[in-house]
């Protein structure tokens, strides 16, 4: 799984004020006057999206980089950062979809060449892409945990749930405590492409 490491938009001092109406400073200061990091994210989200018109993007954005000014830390010492969800429907029963997680063959196809995979709690997986990382917790048909690890990324943590439905089965993935824009737009990139390949894997 390739990922592209570039930002959605771009963030340069000019196109923040362009698709912002202000200066990331200026935010700063008014997140600052609403009460700062102490209101936590979902007020503050608010607070820029319906008071302000702030665009969705541009909200989580303007929330991060903010926590980040003001030296807002999770108790590893490093900010808590961007999370990313991508799902995806496979006409797929949650057993075959499982699989193609648990089987070094299978993931090679769709999550990245050459895989190697000790597919246990504690076990590990990597592969030519550089893709890497720890599994955590594994409940057969249901749910992985697992860390991401890399030259860009450490204290990261990927949750992949399995919600049947139907004839369906619905992948719902996280991807928390990315430290950047352009690593977290990167990454919902590549996941919503491995996703894709996964689907012609399952269904064909």
């Amino acid at each position: 799984m390739k990922v592209s490491y570039k930002a959605a938009n771009e963030m340069s001092p000019d196109a923040v004020r362009k698709s912002t109406g202000k200066s990331l400073q200026d935010w700063f200061s008014m997140l600052d006057k609403f009460g700062g990091p102490e209101k936590g994210r979902k007020a503050m989200g608010e607070f820029l999206l319906k008071k302000n018109g702030v665009e969705a993007w541009w909200v989580t954005t303007l929330i991060v980089e903010y926590e980040k000014a003001r030296g807002v830390m999770e108790k590893d010492g490093k900010p808590k950062g961007y999370n990313i969800c991508v799902t995806k429907a496979i006409k797929a029963t949650p057993a075959k979809l499982f699989a193609a997680f648990s089987d070094a063959g299978k993931l090679s196809q769709w999550f990245g060449a050459g895989t190697k995979l000790t597919f246990s709690e504690g076990g590990s997986f990597a592969n030519s892409d550089g893709n890497r990382g720890q599994f955590k917790k594994i409940n057969p048909g249901k749910m992985i945990r697992f860390t991401w690890e890399g030259e860009r990324h450490a204290g990261e943590f990927v949750e992949v749930k399995l919600q049947p439905s139907g004839a369906k089965c619905s992948l719902v993935l996280t991807h928390d405590r990315i430290q950047g824009r352009d690593a977290a737009d990167g990454l919902r990139a590549a996941w919503g492409e491995a996703f894709e390949r996964l689907k012609s894997q399952a269904e064909g």
